[in-house]
Parts: structure tokens; sequence; C-alpha cells
């Protein structure tokens, strides 16, 4: 007690002081219009930037809770996009088998619906990578094809995923014909549109008009017959030729090529096994030739 009343005694002074100041303060405000507008207008731009700091704060953190519960929207409308996606997918799978099966030609044939995951069209031997691979049945020699026609031939394959020679490609060949015609040609990428193809090799005699839809000849185990593959816009026709060209506008979109569907020809197996036969029974006459 005695340390407190010496606190107030040494430091009397500064108390007297703080008291007139406060006592000035008061009668200067209340007396003086002017001071005590200021004095209100000072308080009030305190209170006003206080209250404003108070709702920043309050909005900051509402805010925060208003993200986070769009975000876990935003993550469930993803999840169903994909579930979505998935269903579309298996729809557009059975509808793209059905249709396949009502043709009889396609009896034997299946189809494996694959997503293209890297694709190129501007290359000068342009290549597609599909999500389905060895484990999936996918073998080499395979031709792919999507809604609008042909797409490419399986090339090298892995556990999950596969390399396809697309069709913009000069290596990839494919036995063609003009649809409701006898002869049949080679179609090839002409090397720089990847909507333009050429179908060479036609013999004189076939029939064709411009528009005329070109589709697969069926003259391999790749691909079945009738799998539309363009529409003829020109041709080199001469004739005096036995042989001329057509220029083909593709069907398939490269450009876009998203879905695709892998051809499984069940009867590929024995059909390789008859050309190996046929091929050992030629190299066996060639080196025999009066061989009875």
């Amino acid at each position: 007690m005695n340390e407190l009343i010496a606190f107030f005694r040494n430091n009397s002074k500064w108390f007297l002081f703080i008291i007139y100041v406060v006592i000035s303060c008061m009668l200067l405000f209340k007396h003086n219009p002017y001071q005590h507008h200021v004095y209100l207008t000072s308080a009030n731009a305190v209170a006003s930037g206080t209250y404003s700091l108070s709702n920043e704060i309050t909005s900051y953190f509402n805010l925060r809770e208003i993200n986070a519960d769009l975000n876990a929207r935003n993550a469930a409308l993803q999840q169903e996009v994909v579930n979505l996606r998935e269903q579309l997918d298996i729809l557009q799978e059975k509808n793209f088998t059905d249709t396949m099966k009502v043709d009889s030609t396609m009896q034997h044939f299946e189809f494996i619906v694959a997503h293209v995951i890297n694709n190129s069209v501007s290359k000068p031997y342009n290549y597609i990578t599909i999500n389905k691979g060895s484990n999936d049945g996918l073998k080499p020699e395979w031709g792919v094809i999507d809604q609008n026609g042909v797409v490419g031939i399986v090339s090298n394959v892995g556990p999950h995923t596969a390399r396809v020679i697309s069709l913009l490609n000069p290596n990839f060949r494919l036995s063609c014909k003009v649809k409701n015609s006898d002869g049949f040609g080679s179609l090839v990428w002409n090397g720089s549109d990847p909507t333009v193809a050429l179908l060479e090799e036609l013999p004189r005699h076939t029939i064709y008009h411009k528009g005329d839809t070109v589709v697969t000849s069926g003259y391999s185990a790749v691909f079945p017959p009738g799998i539309p593959v363009g529409r003829v816009i020109s041709d080199n026709r001469n004739r005096k030729e036995n042989f001329f060209t057509l220029k083909i506008k593709l069907f398939a979109d490269f450009t876009t090529l998203s879905n695709v569907q892998v051809v499984v020809n069940n009867y590929r197996p024995e059909l390789k096994t008859l050309e190996a036969g046929e091929k050992e029974e030629e190299e066996e006459n060639i080196k025999n030739p009066f061989k009875q």
C-alpha cells in the first residue's frame, strides 16, 4: 500500500496533467460547435471503418464456406458427367454391335470399343494410340474403324494400350471399291490433306459417278466387306490407260477422333493357316516345277 501511495506521489504531476487535458477536451468539444462536429465526424469515420472491416472479415469466412460448398458440388457434377459418359459408351457399343450383326457378312466379326488417347494428323507418317491392349484381347493386324468409316490397323500392342497405323500414313494401303461396282483398287493417303485419300489402280471398266460411296472390298482378313471409307470427288481418268485413280473424300474425321472400334475376325486364324499352306505349296512348286 505504501508503495502505491509513493507511486502516485512521485507521478502526481503527470496525473494532474492528464486530468487537465481531459477537462480541456471536454470543454472544447462541448462549447465549440466546429470542434464538436470534427469529433463526431472522426468518431463516425472510425466506427464506420471498424464496421466495414468487421463485415469484410465476416464475408471472407462466409465466402470460404460458399467456395467449399461449390467445390463439393462441382466434384459431384464431374463424377456424374463421368458416369453418364460411361453409360453413353456402353450404349454406343451395344448399338454399334447390334447394327453390325444385322448384316450376315458380319456374323463372324466382333468389335471392341476403345478410346483414342493420342493422335496425329499433320505428320508424314501418322499414328493413333488407343486405351486397349493385349489384356483386352487385342492383337496386331486387327482393323480399326469408327462410326463413320475406316481408321487404321493395329500395329503394336502393349498390355493396356495399342498403336494404330492411321489411314493417314503412306504405309497403310487398303483394298477398296466403288459401292455396287466390280472393280477394286488400293486406297492410300495423298500425304497432305487429312480429309483426302486416293483410290489407285482401278480397272478401266469400273463404272462410277461423282459422289459415289467407296467401301472396303472384303478381300482381306482385316476388314469386313462394305465398311464405308469415303466418297468420290474427282478422278484423273485417261481412256488410253488400263488403270486410273479416284480422289476420295474420307468419311472419318481424324481431327476429332475419339471413340473407335477394333475389328476382330474370328475366322482370321483359319485364314492365316490356309494362306500359309498356299505359300508353302507355291514354294514347293517353284522348287519342283515338273512334279505332278
